[in-house]
């Protein structure tokens, strides 16, 4: 049963409260002043606070109403406060609305409006401290990982990251070759970093190939080395990669890019161990552990022949999907404050982050804060820092009035988080509160 708190010093207005709420399995207690309401706040779990503006001191000027609820703000910040004002005192529930509270009822109330109030707001309540649960255990596994491998210095937050982080700790252990996909800039060295840095060769070289930097006659040479003479411009013997990363990792990024005579003697390698140089007959015996990544689509690639069939089965031995960081808004925001020097974000430029679909994934980001900084004249960042493009305007909407979809678009962004989904749509927390309650929305 969830417990009101009424703190007025009018005994006919606490126990009208404590009728109609008890009507409706709400539990009441009652403070006659403000000291007494912030000593019960301090000894009884309470989940909503109802609070008059004035009291037997003051009955005029709503200061002790306001100094009730900093106080109330101060202790306990994300419980909800309903002010209960007269039409008189109505622009200083309004400030103090702007400053945070829930809401506030006119007297004489109208019982459905004020039990619809509480009860939306007590809901709403729950489901934060069901969300900061959620995200409690998150951080607490993330915390785990932490400890138990090394990260590489990682940073993520949204479970779609956490999983591939975890899948790639937990394959490192094994030998077999790893193939890492997901589009250009999403991450994928650093998972190729946290698998060699947890495998047993995490003491031998982690060597980095981009096959997709490099013209195709010299890929092969790259990669398996060369004798003096094997190509024009060879005037000496050069050490492939494979040979610099025995007793180590090697990381094939944009694998897709090898051509046909690299994808055939790299099959033999991750079959034998075993190569040669180009223009030389001498076999060469490595140790390595490859760990590919592509952006591109190796089955349509295979069905194109472009592709080995049995070279992707080779390398595909395990598969780790990195989402786009689209699919991962979790990660948007510590990714861009981990960018950041000593600069910090405003609640706009959160927004305009979160709302951008980031095509570019987190290379883009850190492209997009490193320009910010250089551009940014204050302490904060600003959304116009940014110089990401606005959203167009909604022709059907002139004042700005988010409709249902919006509205669910901007909850699911910020993960259920108001505060970051009011700042999106350029709204308070309460407006959107009313505007959700008018749809039928609950927060995730």
């Amino acid at each position: 049963m969830s417990t009101i708190l009424v703190i007025d010093d009018n005994p006919a207005v606490a126990t009208a409260l404590e009728v109609l709420f008890s009507l409706h399995d709400l539990s009441t207690l009652h403070a006659a002043s403000p000291e007494a309401g912030l000593a019960l706040l301090d000894s009884e779990p309470v989940d909503l606070v109802i609070q008059d503006m004035n009291f037997t001191a003051d009955t005029t000027s709503g200061d002790e109403g306001r100094a009730l609820f900093a106080a109330i703000r101060e202790r306990h910040p994300d419980l909800p406060v309903v002010l209960l004002t007269a039409w008189t005192h109505l622009e200083s529930a309004v400030e103090l609305i702007k400053a945070g509270a829930a809401d506030y009822v006119a007297k004489p109330w109208q019982d459905a409006k004020l039990l619809a109030t509480v009860n939306n707001l007590l809901e709403l309540a729950e489901a934060r401290r069901e969300l900061d649960q959620r995200r409690d255990c998150e951080r607490r596994r993330r915390d785990d990982l932490a400890r138990r491998y090394d990260l590489r210095g990682a940073v993520f937050a949204d479970p779609a990251s956490e999983r591939v982080v975890a899948l790639a700790c937990q394959v490192a252990r094994s030998e077999l070759p790893v193939l890492i996909t997901g589009p250009n800039g999403a991450g994928k060295e650093k998972i190729a970093e946290i698998i060699q840095a947890n495998s047993p060769a995490k003491a031998g070289p982690f060597v980095t190939v981009n096959c997709g930097a490099l013209p195709a006659d010299l890929i092969e040479a790259e990669l398996f080395g060369a004798e003096a003479g094997a190509y024009t411009g060879a005037n000496k013997a050069r050490e492939g990669k494979f040979e610099a990363a025995d007793g180590g990792t090697l990381f094939l990024d944009e694998i897709g890019n090898l051509p046909p005579a690299g994808q055939m003697k790299l099959l033999r390698v991750l079959e034998t161990g075993r190569f040669a140089r180009l223009g030389s007959n001498r076999e060469r015996q490595v140790k390595v552990r490859v760990v590919s990544a592509t952006n591109a689509d190796l089955p349509a690639m295979i069905r194109e022949g472009t592709f080995r069939e049995d070279l992707y089965y080779r390398l595909n031995t395990i598969e780790l999907a990195m989402p786009p960081l689209a699919e991962r808004p979790g990660d948007i925001v510590p990714l861009a404050e981990h960018f950041l020097d000593d600069r910090t974000l405003s609640p706009g430029a959160i927004g305009a982050l979160q709302r951008h679909p980031w095509p570019g994934n987190v290379r883009e980001l850190r492209n997009v804060i490193q320009r910010a900084q250089l551009l940014a004249s204050g302490p904060r960042i600003e959304a116009e820092d940014l110089g990401l493009p606005r959203a167009p305007a909604q022709r059907t909407s002139p004042a700005r009035e988010p409709e249902r979809e919006q509205i669910e678009a901007a909850l699911q962004r910020a993960g259920g988080v108001i505060a970051q989904a009011a700042a999106e749509l350029g709204m308070s927390r309460q407006a959107l509160y009313r505007r959700m309650e008018r749809h039928g929305l609950k927060p995730a």
